[in-house]
């Protein structure tokens, strides 16, 4: 067996040395690195030594041998046949394609979710419109922070043009609203598993705190500056949020009604498709958090912010309309 086994590895061992090689130049350097001709090589080095190791198990090389063939060629496999992405263009293809791509496809679950926050929205103006005290039913006093019914206008006046505040605690702010909304929308996604009944309430909430914010402003005269406060960030806020709620609803559907495939495969398919849309919308909650947090402190000008939340409006439009369109998923 030994003498069997020295012949072998004497015959082909050049081969599994320069595959070797190889590997290390890539793993070291990367694939870019090798010439053409290495390039070239390459698979044929790969589809010898998986020759190699299929003898070897076949006349019962000695275990050494078929433990290092066996990891040498998963180590070629994945330069063969693995991905040859990078990072960074497995980040453009999602943004150029998947994500749009998903978002068109489960279009019915981000109309649903919208339809719910808007509810919310007009049910919470009217219902505070007739009783006031109804606000602090639906706004929290930590989340208010001094913004309700027995505010002075001037106070609620200053909270829209805060000129006073330090650039860190701006930023400071900045990250806390991204990890509050983050949490809202992974809430609204997880929520899905209880057949989507809790996202649809959630949506509602959302949407009623929305609606009391914006009536107590409208009742003394600043709903033009109000939305003009909440739009340019909101625009990207609330759409992530609805996003993350559309999630939620394609959980719930697969899990609800996985149609002709088994339970578990349609809730693993939807899951991941729904997955990935929460991923792209924590993207977008973090660009809505530094718009909050920075730009609409420091830009005071009414007309410049309806102008960026009209910017980034037909920029989501567009993005999610268009991008991505002919491409076979």
């Amino acid at each position: 067996m030994k003498l069997k086994s020295l012949e072998f590895r004497r015959e082909r061992e050049a081969t599994w040395r320069e595959l070797e090689s190889l590997l290390g130049l890539i793993e070291r350097k990367g694939l870019a690195s090798l010439s053409a001709d290495q390039l070239t090589r390459l698979p044929v080095l790969y589809r010898a030594t998986l020759s190699s190791l299929s003898v070897a198990r076949a006349i019962s090389l000695d275990r050494n041998v078929l433990d290092y063939l066996a990891n040498l060629s998963g180590r070629a496999y994945v330069h063969v046949y693995g991905t040859r992405r990078t990072l960074l263009e497995t980040v453009s293809v999602y943004v150029r394609l998947r994500f749009p791509i998903l978002v068109r496809k489960h279009a019915w679950a981000l109309v649903l979710a919208s339809f719910f926050m808007i509810a919310g929205i007009f049910g919470g103006q009217a219902l505070v419109e007739q009783d006031q005290e109804r606000y602090y039913a639906f706004v929290p006093k930590e989340l208010a922070g001094g913004r309700d019914p027995s505010a002075t206008t001037e106070t609620l006046r200053e909270a829209l043009y805060d000129t006073g505040t330090p650039a860190d605690t701006l930023l400071a702010f900045a990250t806390f609203l991204f990890q509050h909304n983050s949490r809202v929308g992974m809430m609204s996604f997880a929520l899905g598993f209880l057949a989507g009944v809790p996202v649809i309430l959630l949506m509602l909430y959302n949407g009623l705190v929305l609606g009391a914010f914006s009536q107590l402003y409208e009742s003394r005269g600043l709903g033009v500056d109000f939305w003009a406060w909440v739009l340019p960030h909101g625009v990207t806020e609330l759409l992530a949020i609805v996003l993350c709620g559309a999630a939620g609803l394609v959980l719930a559907r697969a899990l609800v009604f996985p149609g002709p495939l088994p339970r578990l495969e349609s809730l693993a398919r939807g899951g991941r498709e729904a997955g990935m849309i929460v991923i792209g919308a924590i993207g977008m909650l973090f660009f809505a958090g530094l718009i909050e947090g920075i730009f609409r402190q420091t830009v005071h000008d009414v007309a410049i912010r309806y102008s960026v939340a009209s910017a980034t409006a037909v920029f989501w439009l567009v993005y999610f309309g268009f991008v991505g369109r002919g491409v076979q998923r």
